[in-house]
């Protein structure tokens, strides 16, 4: 590590440790373990924000924000033994290592596929050695977002050899389940108001087909080397943005407009932005 990053990261150290000490800040020596998990999440997806809007001043700052939080839940659970800094480095380093055997050992990788199928044959392997749930889609948190959880779980499948032979077949598993939910709405009327009441004996079937079909688009994007989470993102981005110009085609409200008016307010929004 070069004498730069080094010290950076030292007088970060150094911060963190005078904010815990004796005299530091009354809210961070309050904090513990615990207290400090919705931080990760809140700076994780602040990062992702920025990153996302190739923001390199704010994602800078984002990554600096991620990183205090970290600091800070390893100097907490050091001052009572539990771990440290040190031990975190060392572990995610020796695993980084570990399950590169085509960067570090002697085994090769032509791309990144054969790179992905590597390391998740070396994460298996030390899963059935640890004598833990060594299926090929273990690892993935269950609060993970579940777009983000499907395109890693299609990561996952497809690196343990359960693949479509191309994007055609992940492409017909999406018109299929499209196919599957046509069929269990086929008995509703979809015209019949604003909101449909789905009959009682429909509904868990309707739920598992349309939860399907998400999943199969998701599954669809990666074939396509696309991140389904990401784009559900720029999709919402996209929403908001020409939802916000519409209001502002409208005055800023959309109350007692008729909806050709908002459609055509909307449309006008969308061209705008497509310039």
């Amino acid at each position: 590590m070069s004498s730069h990053r080094s010290q950076a990261l030292e007088e970060l150290l150094a911060v963190v440790d005078a904010l815990r000490e004796p005299g530091g800040c009354p809210w961070d020596r309050k904090q513990t373990v615990g207290s400090m998990a919705r931080y990760v999440l809140e700076e994780a997806y602040e990062l992702v924000e920025a990153i996302e809007k190739e923001d390199d001043e704010h994602t800078a700052e984002e990554v600096g924000d991620l990183l205090m939080v970290l600091a800070m839940i390893c100097r907490i659970a050091g001052e009572t033994g539990r771990f440290d800094l040190e031990r975190a480095a060392r572990g995610i380093r020796e695993k980084i290592v570990r399950r590169h055997p085509h960067v570090f050992g002697d085994v090769e990788a032509a791309d990144a596929e054969e790179a992905l199928a590597s390391w998740e044959a070396v994460k298996a392997e030390e899963r059935r050695a640890a004598e833990v749930d060594a299926s090929a889609l273990a690892g993935l948190p269950v609060a993970m977002a579940a777009l983000a959880r499907a395109g890693r779980t299609c990561d996952k499948a497809v690196a343990a050899g359960f693949r479509w032979a191309s994007p055609a077949g992940a492409w017909a598993k999406v018109e299929e389940e499209l196919g599957e939910l046509r069929a269990a709405l086929a008995e509703t009327d979809l015209d019949a108001g604003e909101r449909v009441e789905l009959a009682p004996e429909i509904r868990g079937r309707v739920e598992d087909e349309l939860g399907d079909l998400l999943m199969a688009g998701a599954f669809f994007g990666r074939y396509l080397g696309l991140d389904p989470e990401q784009l559900c993102r720029a999709a919402l981005r996209r929403f908001e943005a020409r939802f916000r110009d519409m209001e502002a085609r409208l005055g800023g409200s959309l109350d007692g407009r008729a909806l050709s008016e908002l459609m055509e307010a909307w449309t006008e929004a969308k061209a705008s932005a497509e310039g």
